[in-house]
């Protein structure tokens, strides 16, 4: 039996599997969109956290960028780099947003659905592979110990992964301070308003371990 009271830190990795659907053209793209399952959607959405890069990504998704850049549609591509995943209630009603987008800018201009892409668009989905560090939070104050030692790829995993895994959604700190009584519903309402889409893992890291450290020295209630 797992005791409720002690907060296991994993970490994972992202495997990428190729679905074998592509697109050349933005009526390809809207159509394999209706086909393709949610991991997809994910994938293509929150993946691209997990890629190491030197530079920020000019898109958070992949959506936007192949459109700006394969199909060189500026305005499409902008509307599609402002949706925002965490604002959806789940990954269908993401893949609804982005439909909606796409079907407008069809309705617009008749020459884009069949205009072809420089480069087809691939379809991935992702396997996420959990690895538990053997590493413990015995009480809440460890937090704020801790969570600037985490790998980036292990904040991903409690932070945004817990997400879709948790039926209430939320994140794995509020789930696990939650269960521990009503003591710190304060702190979980400052967690549930950081956004982490359009920062980066480690900036995420950097604003928990700002939170943390400040609500348990005393600086925020």
């Amino acid at each position: 039996m797992t005791d409720t009271s002690i907060f296991l830190i994993n970490d994972c990795a992202l495997i990428s599997i190729a679905t074998g659907q592509k697109a050349m053209t933005l009526a390809e793209l809207r159509n394999n969109l209706t086909l393709v399952s949610l991991d997809s959607i994910y994938h293509h959405f929150w993946g691209g956290l997990l890629v190491p890069r030197f530079e920020e990504r000019e898109f958070n998704n992949d959506f936007a960028g192949w459109v700006r850049h394969s199909l060189r549609d500026p305005v499409l591509a902008e509307r599609l780099a402002a949706i925002d995943p965490s604002a959806s209630g789940n990954l269908e009603e993401l893949r609804q947003n982005l439909l909606d987008l796409i079907e407008e800018r069809l309705d617009e201009n008749e020459n884009v659905e069949w205009t072809r892409g420089y480069r087809q668009f691939e379809f991935i989905r992702s396997q996420l592979v959990v690895f538990d560090t053997n590493r413990r939070l015995e009480k809440p104050e460890d937090l704020a110990v801790q969570i600037p030692l985490l790998s980036t790829s292990s904040i991903f995993y409690h932070f945004i992964d817990a997400r879709r895994r948790l039926d209430q959604g939320g994140d794995d700190f509020c789930h696990w301070l939650t269960g521990l009584g009503d003591e710190h519903q304060g702190l979980c309402a400052q967690l549930a308003a950081i956004d982490p889409y359009f920062s980066s893992l480690s900036q995420i890291r950097t604003e928990l371990t700002v939170l943390f450290q400040t609500y348990f020295t005393g600086g925020l209630s």
